[in-house]
């Protein structure tokens, strides 16, 4: 088999990538070709995403990877999940909203008001996030002027081609598909006041969604088809989790940590929705059974702070050193406290929950994050393995996080569990599997896919401490 070339554009919540992948028999690796910053910008009306200039970062990424390799035959797009850009007669009516803007909190009320949220549960499998779509959809006054609403990486899918479509996995984080049919559940849309008519068809990871427009072919470089993959970026990060055994649990672990299983059938029942895990849909119709814990995020944010207080850079590796021998009790916090999830001065609000056991130093008070985050960690495995009915002999931790080493033994610290760190790109990784195996290029099933990743990445091993 021989080697053949890939465009992946991986999209997160605070810098893009667009990278190459090159995938055949053996072989699995990443080139990155440009990575460029991605965060809220505050509006009159609210917190948006800088859309116009993401989408022009990804073409022009594009342009050069085609650039370097020439031989590339497809282009794949991984985002985070929910947020949506609203488009009339092909253009956008206004910059996407972030999911962290307030606004959607009105949609909460309004949607339970109609739908309590065990019945939503019921349908849909969501655990409850204030930002998930739909409370968003009700919210937002423009989904009357639309015609389509599309999810970020359906929506530069469709600036690129003209075809307006939504990938499976991230549509399951709409709250608008059906939990065990996994389609649109028009009767719930039209009961909470969403307009069916903005859902566009759903397609499959690993459907062609249509070759570029020519003007941009031309401005690439190449004619090349837009192939759908695991558009959810945890969606493609977990078809590169290499699953040692039946077992396993993941973390795939960035701005958010998102923990759990991957399920061949929902687990919808009470226990799991009192528990706030979630069914979102993985490749190959597997469900991805997890809970959300707020992860880097809240290093990130205070480091953000502290960095704004002295006017300087923070050397992050040697913060994490020195947290890493900061000895005696840690103080821990509920990591996932509301309180926490919006942008702003996140030590203080830390500090607010920790109260006088607030750690006197940057290096305790770093250490006291990471090691409540691996608490996070451990509390949603070990509730993973009771809901599913499965043991778990073993953690994979991918993505930023995986880097972490103090991040990594805690965790294995706190569930009695080893930890395999790696790959790092996981979510690009995924994304280059799904389209190389589009194009006859990569093994069938996701468990050969796994093991090509295994047998070319190396992962780093934690044993628990005891």
């Amino acid at each position: 088999m021989s080697t053949r070339a890939v465009a992946a554009v991986d999209l997160g919540a605070t810098s893009g990538r667009v990278m190459i992948g090159r995938i055949g028999e053996g072989v699995l690796d990443l080139e990155l070709v440009s990575r460029f910053p991605n965060g809220p910008v505050e509006r009159e009306d609210g917190l948006h995403w800088a859309f116009e200039a993401l989408y022009e970062h990804v073409v022009a990424g594009l342009t050069e990877a085609v650039r370097r390799e020439p031989s590339i035959e497809s282009i794949g797009i991984d985002s985070w999940a929910v947020d949506y850009g609203l488009l009339r007669d092909g253009e956008l009516l206004a910059e996407p909203f972030h999911y962290r803007d307030g606004r959607s909190e009105r949609g909460v009320t309004e949607v339970h008001a109609r739908v309590p949220f065990d019945e939503l549960y019921s349908r849909n499998g969501l655990q409850f996030l204030p930002f998930n779509t739909l409370y968003q959809y009700r919210a937002d006054g423009r989904t009357a002027d639309a015609d389509t609403a599309l999810l970020i990486p359906d929506l530069i899918a469709f600036l690129l081609t003209g075809v307006a479509v939504a990938e499976h996995t991230n549509a399951s984080t709409t709250g608008l598909l059906n939990v065990e049919t996994s389609a649109w559940d028009f009767e719930l849309a039209e009961r909470i006041g969403v307009p069916t008519g903005i859902l566009p068809p759903l397609v499959d990871p690993g459907t062609v969604i249509g070759a570029l427009r020519p003007d941009l072919a031309e401005r690439i470089g190449k004619e090349l088809p837009v192939i759908a993959v695991g558009s959810h970026d945890t969606a493609s990060a977990v078809v590169a989790v290499p699953l040692s055994s039946a077992g396993s649990a993941y973390i795939s672990c960035g701005t958010w940590g998102l923990v759990g299983l991957e399920l061949r059938e929902p687990q919808v029942t009470d226990a799991a929705r009192d528990a706030d895990f979630t069914h979102e849909l993985g490749v190959d119709g597997r469900y991805r059974f997890l809970h959300n814990v707020s992860g880097l995020w809240l290093l990130s944010e205070s480091v953000r702070a502290w960095e704004t207080e002295d006017g300087t850079a923070i050397d992050l590796p040697e913060l994490l050193a020195a947290a890493s021998a900061v000895a005696g009790d840690i103080p821990l916090f509920d990591a996932n406290d509301p309180s926490l999830s919006a942008p702003g001065d996140m030590p203080r609000r830390i500090a607010a929950l920790l109260g006088d056991r607030t750690p006197d130093s940057r290096p305790a008070f770093a250490r006291s994050i990471v090691e409540s985050i691996a608490a996070a960690f451990a509390d949603a495995v070990q509730t993973a393995s009771a809901l599913a009915g499965r043991d778990i002999d073993c953690i994979h931790v991918v993505g930023g996080g995986s880097l972490n080493r103090l991040l990594c033994q805690a965790t294995a610290d706190r569930a009695d569990l080893p930890v395999l760190a790696g790959p790092v790109e996981a979510t690009a990784l995924g994304n280059v599997l799904v389209q190389g195996r589009a194009l006859g290029a990569a093994p069938a099933t996701l468990e050969e896919l796994r093991a090509l990743v295994a047998a070319t990445h190396e992962l780093v091993r934690y044993e628990p401490r005891g």
